[in-house]
């Protein structure tokens, strides 16, 4: 990880191998860039829609992946503790797709599942693995205006996100709200 002009370029990595993320993230405070996600029914949720609450996003490279299942069922289970904040869970994975997940993962109705099939969500928090095609493994909290509270970005891509350390600065964020 280096700062340039005082945002961060992440490097990630994959089984040892480094990949590079699309760009430099945005930084905490800032409001989120402009994205477009796709609910179960390809309509569109854009970044205005999530302003109003606080929203946890967590982001799986891959749902289909013990690692991704793993992650989204965990986070999920965190949604009846915090009844007024928003969780998704966002893959590059295809509506249909994870309509088939989640119907076989009744444990994840806790959170929305959003396709970011297009890289719209990627390219715009520079969570995106171009060279693979697929979001780097992350957790991102907004505020209820939409602003970039919390920003995890997991190193090794075949690990599972510090969620003690996501749950605090959540804990945080509501607090605050």
């Amino acid at each position: 990880m280096r700062k340039v002009k005082g945002a961060v370029i992440v490097n990630v990595t994959r089984q040892g191998k480094t990949e590079a993320l699309s760009g430099v993230q945005p930084e905490l405070g800032q409001d989120s860039p402009h994205f477009k996600l796709f609910d179960a029914d390809n309509s569109r949720v854009k970044t205005r829609m999530l302003k109003g609450q606080v929203t946890f996003i967590n982001v799986v490279p891959d749902l289909m992946t013990p690692t991704g299942t793993a992650q989204a069922t965990k986070i999920a289970g965190l949604a009846d503790q915090y009844p007024n904040v928003r969780f998704i869970t966002v893959s590059v994975n295809d509506v249909n797709e994870q309509k088939g997940w989640k119907a076989s993962h009744p444990q994840a109705d806790g959170a929305e599942v959003l396709s970011d099939y297009e890289q719209s969500f990627g390219y715009a928090l520079n969570l995106l693995i171009p060279d693979e095609g697929v979001l780097a493994r992350s957790i991102v909290i907004l505020d209820a205006d939409a602003k970039v509270q919390y920003l995890q970005i997991v190193p090794e891509q075949t690990k599972e996100p510090d969620y003690l350390a996501a749950v605090n600065a959540l804990q945080s964020v509501v607090a605050k709200s």
